[in-house]
């Protein structure tokens, strides 16, 4: 069955391999995969992990980032800052360190041989997008276009996604952030419950009830014994300097280090609460990737002014390599060693 969605960190593996096709199966690439296996060091599980999702930013001017943007399709161009003129690259020396153990790199080999035979969807927005290249940006609850084009989102509906995800042996999502969005950023015209319509709603208020309808699929639908969910926490954007105590600065702009210490000091997203709440309700067995906390110190990861355009400051997307290949090192912990 076709992995349709390739990790960030995984393209390098792929690279590697001298594969640059998208349309790539596991099966497709496994001779490849055996033939130069015995140059790569197993991955073993080092000392047990209690919460790898705690613990600190290190710099180490020695950390060889992953570089897989030269000889790998699956980047898109917008979050290549260094091809767009970033100056620095010290965002890219800062190792995360759990405080009870020590994270292994994610290694693609590795994480190809976990999922051959098996099939990975990622569903999320932009941000997820970071992750895995090639994904159709979808919500987690449907949204239509009308006949005169009006985009509707309806929080309550989720069959459009539900018949793209069903069958698959790994599931990761994230919290919607698109569905934090509002004004210009926002993605559709009305907002849609029921029979009732409105133009506008509280962004909390909507992802709360957008959770809550896939929380409901999840109970009823989802079949554990067959079918993994992980489920990322909320990606942090870096609009207002005040957070971290910077007068000099507007957002997150020619920012060039994390935040210092072990907590943001502007204190926690105002969605993790929402969050925390809709998750207690799901009655399936689900992995929640908490890495609101850590990314929320990371202010320099940004594409900032360094996209695409170049146009405008892009505080809520992530510079690759960067931020999203330490999540992706994350999941693969989660899922090749059970942290």
């Amino acid at each position: 069955m076709p992995l349709p969605l390739i990790l960030t960190g995984l393209t390098f593996g792929l690279a590697y391999l001298g594969i640059k096709g998208v349309d790539v199966t596991v099966d497709a690439i496994w001779d490849k995969l055996e033939l130069n296996n015995r140059h790569h060091k197993k991955l073993e599980s080092p000392n047990e992990c209690s919460n790898i999702f705690q613990g600190r930013w290190v710099y180490d001017p020695n950390f060889p980032p992953l570089d897989y943007t030269k000889n790998c399709p699956f980047v898109p161009q917008q979050f290549e800052c260094l091809k767009h003129g970033r100056p620095d690259n010290d965002y890219l020396k800062y190792k995360w360190i759990p405080n009870s153990c020590k994270l292994p790199r994610f290694h693609g080999i590795n994480f190809l041989k976990k999922v051959r035979g098996k099939s990975v969807m990622i569903v999320g927005d932009s941000v997820l997008l970071g992750i895995a290249n090639g994904l159709r940006c979808d919500f987690l609850v449907d949204m239509v276009v009308g006949d005169n084009k009006e985009r509707v989102l309806k929080l309550d509906s989720i069959e459009k996604g539900t018949a793209k995800w069903d069958g698959y042996d790994v599931l990761v999502f994230n919290t919607w952030n698109q569905g934090l969005q509002t004004g210009k950023n926002q993605l559709w015209d009305v907002i849609e419950e029921g029979n009732v319509r409105h133009k506008n709603m509280d962004p909390l208020v909507a992802c709360e009830k957008a959770l809550n309808t896939w929380t409901k699929w999840v109970n009823s639908k989802v079949d554990s014994k067959k079918t993994q969910i992980f489920f990322q926490g909320i990606s942090p954007d870096h609009f207002k300097s005040r957070n971290w105590a910077n007068p000099n600065a507007r957002n997150c702009a020619r920012e060039t280090r994390p935040a210092p210490g072990k907590r943001y000091p502007g204190g926690r997203h105002p969605a993790e609460a929402v969050l925390e709440k809709v998750l207690k309700q799901i009655q399936k067995p689900i992995q929640f990737m908490n890495v609101t906390a850590m990314s929320q110190l990371r202010k320099d990861g940004h594409t900032s002014i360094y996209g695409a355009n170049g146009k405008h400051v892009d505080c809520t997307n992530w510079c690759l390599p960067g931020l999203p290949d330490v999540w992706n090192e994350l999941l693969s912990a989660r899922l090749l060693l059970g942290y």
